[in-house]
């Protein structure tokens, strides 16, 4: 009897400690950017497609260091909160055909090889709501390279800053105009290259990146305003908490946000449809816009509306869908908002 209880107790051990369940699965990790792991994804016939972004040879180090949110959770903006009395959310919206006359809207920025996504998602997210406050009378293309190079308490650079401490260095410090690298835009445009994703072009290779630019707080000797006189400000920064209906109305009145999500390497290779994500490796926390949502005439799955920073060679065009409603992967947790000083 003693014998049986003894033998007992090593099964129930054994279970407790998962000696009976699978092994643990050694195998190599697949190589995101492969033919095989872009056909794994479209045999899963999940709700997007797959398909080719990058080249195949660009080191997985180069996209990591393109996830630059770093989190804080001592730091959060004020709490924005509307009401629902004068108005109606709508199945579907666009800020890109509800502010029409605001060409910010369709612009997908290409941050390089930097992780200044947590920059790249607030300058695109204001540049639109300088334009939509304005009635479309400003076009002020607010400059990634100032925000990123200057907002020493927004983190490090491009290693990373907090997206929440931009809006507020945006409202307490202001920020310079600047279009995109070699563009001669605004009073600084970006100074880090666009890497090739696909082909051998004029672009140099996609690499782990450099240091990050000084800050120099003075405007391109070609542009004939002065860095003083070419700050604006914002009047208020503020998040929107896990809401989606508060997201949503805060889109509708003011324009797009600034979001943030944990991206794995399955997205890597996002081309259409509503992301989901299914296979890969985690690569870090990454920073976008959200301009818009819908709903999915094929699989019914109810969506976000997005910019990349990737630049118009990735997924739709440089935008993506992505599930709404169920804070996949952190859509929904930090969301980061604000309004423009009006001049």
């Amino acid at each position: 009897m003693g014998i049986k209880l003894l033998l007992l107790s090593a099964v129930i051990m054994a279970v407790l400690y998962g000696a009976f369940s699978e092994p643990p699965d050694t195998r190599p990790l697949e190589n995101p950017l492969s033919d095989e792991f872009i056909e794994h994804i479209n045999s899963l016939n999940t709700t997007w497609k797959a398909g080719r972004n990058f080249r195949s040879d660009i080191p997985i180090s180069h996209f990591r260091r393109l996830m630059g949110v770093r989190q804080n959770v001592n730091y959060r903006l004020p709490t924005r909160y509307h009401g629902f009395d004068d108005i109606q959310i709508p199945d579907e919206f666009d800020a890109r055909k509800q502010w029409s006359n605001c060409p910010t809207l369709r612009e997908i920025r290409d941050q390089g090889s930097c992780g200044s996504c947590w920059a790249f998602g607030a300058v695109e997210a204001m540049s639109d709501r300088m334009c939509i406050h304005s009635k479309g009378r400003i076009h002020f293309h607010f400059s990634a390279e100032d925000l990123v190079t200057c907002c020493t308490n927004c983190g490090d650079g491009c290693n990373g800053g907090i997206p929440g401490v931009a809006w507020n260095y945006w409202v307490q410090n202001g920020i310079v105009s600047g279009g995109a690298y070699d563009s001669d835009q605004g009073c600084q445009p970006y100074e880090i290259a666009p890497c090739e994703h696909h082909v051998n072009g004029t672009r140099p290779p996609c690499s782990e990146g450099g240091d990050t630019p000084k800050c120099v707080k003075k405007c391109e000797k070609d542009y004939d305003v002065d860095y003083q006189s070419d700050l604006h400000f914002g009047h208020v920064a503020c998040t929107l908490g896990n809401d989606v209906r508060q997201i949503q109305a805060e889109i509708m009145r003011n324009g797009p946000v600034e979001a943030d999500f944990t991206v794995y390497s399955d997205f890597l290779q996002y081309r259409s449809g509503v992301y989901k994500h299914e296979v890969g490796q985690q690569l870090g926390l990454h920073a976008i816009k959200i301009l818009g949502w819908g709903v999915d005439k094929e699989s019914g799955l109810p969506y976000w509306i997005c910019a990349n920073s990737w630049n118009y060679d990735w997924g739709d065009n440089g935008f993506f869908k992505i599930l709404r409603g169920v804070d996949h992967i952190g859509i929904e947790s930090f969301i980061s908002s604000g309004l423009p000083k009006m001049v």
